[in-house]
């Protein structure tokens, strides 16, 4: 018999936290965590977790190196409390780009900070459209890899029913995911050719594939600085496009991204809330991204995960 299912949120997402504690069935175990003047990081676990099966919920966005330590230490502390088994809830995993040796001599970060993980406590991960496949790989223990898909895909079909739609990939390392949303929609596919000049640098686009009028809707894992979709909106819109809207299941925004995406050709940027942004709050988001709850998707998972049920169903097909 599995032990009383505990929830613990680390800083970097407070209200999916909150919304996966309630789909969960369950109130957040009370833990303090606290930043000393010279930056390290204290955590303390104020309520019992002897023989629990606990979730810690932590996004590792940025600062990135900060929340990822935060998840580091309270895994430490949920071991040496005699937690029965511990699970990391990795709503968005940061370095997963970093899967493989693109040059000589760079590291291969996602696999080091998956050690990490590990080593730190979690006997298995929990996460959210990896930007790679294969980093579930790099994880010594299990992983399961959910997509935000389903929801993404329900504000689609809500919105656009009727129209004639063209899901595109950005580049073609995308394409079978875009094959994924555009076959369960049954729509067109393009693929944008993109040649970089440098990193997060776009030189060049060009548009495979037929999006004359239609409503071209772009489909990645992640927008970061958003320059990829801002520049392929405008190559959809010269290649005559009706309207281009941007898909995508975590919303990084780094750099100047926020003020890049609202006065772009982009009607409207779709994504999940995976990745919490503080400095949004409070303000009228709603013209140019729709935000969609993931929290019903995990909550259902550790609700299964918990009571050692099938959570196959939740995947689909990449």
């Amino acid at each position: 018999m599995r032990g009383p299912l505990s929830i613990i949120a680390g800083r970097s997402n407070p209200p999916l936290s909150e919304a996966i504690a309630r789909e969960a069935g369950v109130k957040l175990t009370s833990c303090e965590i606290r930043s000393f003047s010279d930056g390290e990081i204290g955590v303390e676990i104020k309520d019992n977790v002897r023989g629990h099966d606990v979730f810690v919920i932590q996004s590792t966005n940025y600062p990135g190196n900060d929340y990822l330590m935060e998840l580091l230490i309270i895994m430490d502390a949920l071991r040496r409390a005699s937690a029965e088994r511990i699970t990391a809830v990795l709503p968005y995993f940061g370095y997963a780009r970093q899967d493989r040796k693109t040059k000589p001599r760079v590291a291969i970060t996602a696999k080091l900070v998956a050690d990490l993980i590990v080593c730190a406590g979690a006997n298995r991960v929990l996460t959210m459209d990896l930007h790679a496949g294969q980093v579930m790989g790099f994880f010594n223990v299990p992983v399961d890899n959910l997509y935000a898909r389903p929801v993404l895909l329900n504000f689609v079909k809500e919105n656009f029913q009727g129209e004639q739609i063209t899901i595109v990939s950005p580049d073609a390392g995308g394409v079978a995911r875009a094959r994924a949303y555009a076959k369960r929609i049954d729509a067109g596919l393009a693929i944008i050719d993109k040649r970089r000049s440098g990193p997060n640098e776009v030189a060049e686009m060009n548009v495979v594939g037929e999006v004359h009028d239609t409503i071209a809707i772009i489909v990645d894992d992640m927008v970061d600085t958003g320059g990829t979709m801002v520049k392929a909106a405008e190559a959809l819109l010269q290649r005559g496009a009706k309207e281009v809207y941007a898909l995508a299941s975590h919303a990084v925004l780094s750099g100047n991204a926020k003020e890049l995406l609202p006065p772009s050709h982009i009607k409207k940027f779709i994504t999940s809330d995976s990745i919490f942004h503080s400095d949004l709050e409070g303000k009228d988001t709603d013209s140019w991204m729709a935000k969609l709850s993931v929290a019903p998707l995990i909550g259902d998972a550790i609700r299964r995960i918990h009571e050692d049920a099938s959570v196959s169903l939740l995947f689909g097909e990449e």
